[in-house]
């Protein structure tokens, strides 16, 4: 039996979650893992990554493309052409929300996520103190960095005009 070729859902997800931020007046922001073949600023680049609102308030000639995302936004007042390769793409969320959705990681970090993850497991061997699930890798979350508790409701703290900022952490 014949094995069916098929292209990544990756852009296409980015794409909806696009279109429903703006259907609810929310603000799409990506979470990039930065290398080589990204262009951004990489005086913003924090730890590797770096966090992109794609909004088109922000930007101008987005292009929402099956291999890259394009567009151009200010940073510091200064326009900059940007362009991610949809691969590199590891979250995709609303600011206001913090609700989103998390993609594999990529390729280059799958290796060094295994690697990590099969020298936890020979030290564990050697010490027999963890378990295979111990040495998972772990999770992204969304989370918001502001100081309000959340609505009893559920939904996010209202924006004070503190802090707030949604950012990526790992969580085991």
């Amino acid at each position: 039996m014949s094995e069916i070729q098929t292209t990544s859902t990756q852009p296409y997800l980015i794409r909806a979650w696009v279109e429903w931020c703006n259907d609810n007046g929310l603000t799409p922001y990506l979470s990039v893992r930065v290398d080589k073949t990204v262009l951004v600023p990489r005086e913003f680049v924090k730890d590797g990554e770096i966090v992109l609102n794609i909004s088109y308030d922000a930007t101008s000639a987005l292009k929402l493309g099956n291999d890259y995302i394009e567009f151009t936004a200010r940073f510091g007042g200064v326009p900059r052409d940007i362009m991610v390769p949809v691969s590199r793409v590891v979250a995709i969320f609303a600011r206001e929300t913090g609700q989103g959705m998390g993609f594999p990681p990529p390729e280059d970090l799958l290796d060094d996520e295994a690697d990590i993850a099969m020298a936890a497991l020979e030290a564990s061997s050697d010490k027999g103190e963890e378990t295979a699930a111990d040495a998972a890798p772990p999770v992204m979350q969304v989370v918001t960095s502001s100081d309000e508790p959340p609505a009893p409701d559920g939904n996010a703290p209202s924006r004070s005009g503190k802090g707030g900022k949604p950012s990526l952490k790992l969580v085991k």
